[in-house]
């Protein structure tokens, strides 16, 4: 309650508008957006990908083939053996990803990790937590890997320890999101080590990232991790590049987007 008055007291006083919907914020509990946008913000339902729960776009493409894989993992075979990612890559979450990766906004972490936390699976067997790395010269111009931010909020949740330490980037690679698949592969070859071998071997990772996209970062780490001894390598992200045609009806149109933080996303 105190939080709740001393929030609707900042607001009065620095007024300011949802990063999404540009209408003032009053006593929402979210920093930077407003409760009737977050709470657009639902996980993808439906038939999808047995290994990377990619959506498909028709609801019987598993009725006959409930193991039928899509397209990418059948014809480049991933080295994870599960992908989740519950939620659309648009706005308002976009936004939001946008704020906390790209603008320091790390106030979003408790409420994104919120998200993740409230569609998790009902049951994984794992060891550990790992985030996907930032190479030393982005974690100096970032000052903070936003995947260990979601590791340590989801972490307490899953009752497992989180290693922030093993898994690195050796190479400063080129932005994937500027890359065709191709040289995406390429871009991140040799990009990642492991310090100590025996204390991945035999285990059961969770790699925790905040977008899952094509997937190759995530493959890569994957085939590092295995190659060290790994037993099993899943992989864990709070939103998922979709088709427009699967973004969910009751998210925002595009028209809504605030377009500034989709270009910096």
């Amino acid at each position: 309650m105190i939080m709740d008055i001393l929030r609707q007291a900042s607001r009065l006083l620095l007024p300011m508008d949802c990063t999404t919907c540009a209408q003032p914020l009053t006593g929402d509990t979210v920093p930077f957006f407003c409760r009737q946008c977050w709470e657009l913000i639902r996980p993808l339902r439906g038939p999808s990908c047995p290994r990377c729960h990619r959506p498909f776009a028709s609801p019987s493409a598993t009725t006959y083939s409930p193991t039928h894989e899509c397209h990418d993992c059948r014809t480049r075979e991933p080295h994870y053996s599960q992908v989740w990612a519950p939620y659309a890559y648009c706005s308002p979450l976009q936004d939001a990803i946008a704020l906390f990766k790209y603008r320091g906004k790390v106030a979003l972490a408790d409420a994104l990790g919120a998200l993740l936390t409230k569609a998790l699976p009902e049951r994984l067997d794992l060891d550990v937590l790992m985030p996907i790395p930032l190479h030393p010269n982005r974690l100096r111009q970032r000052e903070f890997n936003q995947s260990l931010l979601l590791a340590d909020r989801i972490g307490p949740a899953l009752g497992l320890p989180i290693s922030y330490r093993n898994l690195i980037r050796t190479v400063d690679t080129d932005p994937q999101i500027s890359l065709p698949r191709a040289a995406r592969l390429e871009n991140l070859r040799k990009a990642f080590a492991v310090r100590a071998p025996q204390e991945v071997a035999g285990a059961r990772i969770l790699l925790i990232d905040d977008v899952f996209t094509t997937g190759t970062t995530a493959s890569e780490c994957a085939r590092v991790l295995r190659k060290a001894g790994a037993n099993q390598v899943a992989v864990l992200a709070l939103a998922r590049s979709v088709d427009a045609g699967m973004v969910p009806d009751t998210w925002l149109p595009a028209s809504t987007i605030n377009q500034e933080h989709i270009q910096r996303a």
